[in-house]
């Protein structure tokens, strides 16, 4: 082990005793933090065996990176019959997401802390043929020890931003070892493989963002007209989604400023379901009349202002149902959340200043006028307001998204075609 990795492998045994605390201080609000403390750890149930058949690896951090890996799942249980897919997370909300959309089809457990006894239990307990890091999960211990244990693994749906990539550039001991360890990198744009490649990545290859080719679940259509009439027939619909901590005392505090008619509605929908009481208390707070999206059988009846989104796996709806949409994340410098949800419903979007996290899709909207990006809560507003009163310039942002949308499309595609044959090549572990 270098003597950077020593360092950093030192100053994860510091926090160690803590981290159990830190679980528990979060399951306070989410329950499925508390659950299976032991596999970050590196501690699995005898239950989590694999069967007889490759097992294939796949890390999805969070909601939208479980959903984006989906494609690959369906593109390896497919390619490789009995085949085992381990699936780790980070949060409860992926590790959510993976049983709805999973089931048991693929095995579930959390990725284990970036500690080598943690990092070498899990490669024991699964052996994985390779493994497949989906955006920017880059964990120097868990990519080193994998390729001591001869395990193939891919950075794929790359992403880094040039903030990451200069935070990167700082430690380039750690770093570049790190990125030559990895078998393959699949990025998402020639501006992800460049900043990739000149930290130490092997030469990555251009496939496009999976998150274009996730498939809108096919009662989106109807959930949405259902949603819609529950919110309110004749009133114009705008949805805040995916807002993050700070954001929707922003936007509240410019509709002060600035009241839209009557006949408008706000549906903020936060990005963490932890924040849902916390949202609920600032509109009360401020007397403003909303309702939850969780209350039994009421409908948002004209004096109702706000309707808060509280359900998990509605985004989709929410903004098929909406006349206009905000993507959240963006209004603070926090990197914007994933706006492509409602591009594919074909839902005009407004973005804020900070989109880092997805630079070339949120400049490639606008370009294309499926998006408008805003510059402040006051610029949303009355971007709100005028798009509201104007219903051809909507129809017309909305085409355009859904054939921005469409543009981009096959990345899986791409993806497989450059991954399958690196598989069949694998061999099986013994």
């Amino acid at each position: 082990m270098s003597l950077a990795r020593s360092l950093y492998t030192l100053l994860g045994c510091a926090v160690l005793p803590w981290l159990p605390l830190r679980l528990w201080w979060r399951g306070r609000r989410e329950p499925g933090y508390r659950m299976h403390i032991g596999e970050r750890f590196g501690r699995y149930a005898l239950r989590d065996v694999p069967a007889s058949g490759p097992v294939f690896w796949v890390h999805a951090v969070s909601v939208g990176e479980t959903r984006a890996a989906a494609p690959l799942v369906q593109r390896l249980r497919g390619a490789h019959c009995g085949a085992t897919i381990v699936m780790t997370h980070m949060t409860a909300t992926g590790r959510e997401a993976g049983q709805a959309l999973f089931g048991g089809e693929v095995t579930q457990v959390w990725l284990p802390y970036d500690l080598p006894f943690a990092v070498r239990a899990f490669y024991r307990r699964f052996k994985p043929l390779a493994g497949f890091l989906l955006e920017t999960e880059l964990w120097p211990n868990l990519i080193a020890e994998g390729r001591s244990c001869g395990v193939a693994l891919y950075l794929i749906n790359a992403r880094l931003s040039q903030r990451s990539a200069s935070r990167y550039a700082r430690f380039t001991a750690i770093t570049r070892p790190m990125l030559g360890a990895l078998a393959g990198v699949a990025a998402q744009s020639e501006a992800d493989a460049g900043r990739l490649s000149a930290l130490g990545a092997p030469t990555p290859l251009v496939t496009g963002n999976l998150k274009f080719d996730v498939t809108v679940p096919h009662d989106t259509a109807q959930r949405a007209a259902a949603l819609r009439l529950r919110l309110g027939a004749g009133r114009r619909i705008w949805v805040a989604g995916s807002t993050r901590e700070g954001e929707e005392a922003l936007i509240l505090d410019a509709l002060a400023r600035r009241p839209l008619a009557s006949d408008t509605l706000l549906v903020i929908v936060p990005r963490h379901p932890q924040r849902f009481a916390a949202v609920a208390e600032l509109l009360q707070a401020r007397s403003i009349p909303f309702i939850r999206r969780s209350d039994a059988d009421r409908t948002a009846s004209p004096d109702v202002a706000v309707v808060l989104g509280d359900s998990m796996g509605e985004m989709p709806a929410y903004y098929a149902a909406a006349d206009l949409a905000f993507v959240g994340g963006s209004l603070l410098p926090l990197g914007g959340q994933n706006f492509i949800e409602a591009l594919a419903v074909g839902t005009p979007v407004l973005i804020g200043p900070h989109t880092f996290n997805f630079a070339d899709a949120s400049a490639g909207a606008t370009e294309a006028g499926a998006a408008r990006r805003v510059a402040d809560a006051r610029a949303l507003i009355e971007a709100v307001a005028s798009l509201l009163a104007d219903d051809a310039v909507r129809a017309a942002m909305g085409r355009a998204a859904r054939d921005f949308h469409a543009r981009h499309a096959g990345a899986t595609d791409r993806l497989w075609g450059w991954l399958a044959p690196r598989l069949l090549a694998l061999k099986p572990k013994a």
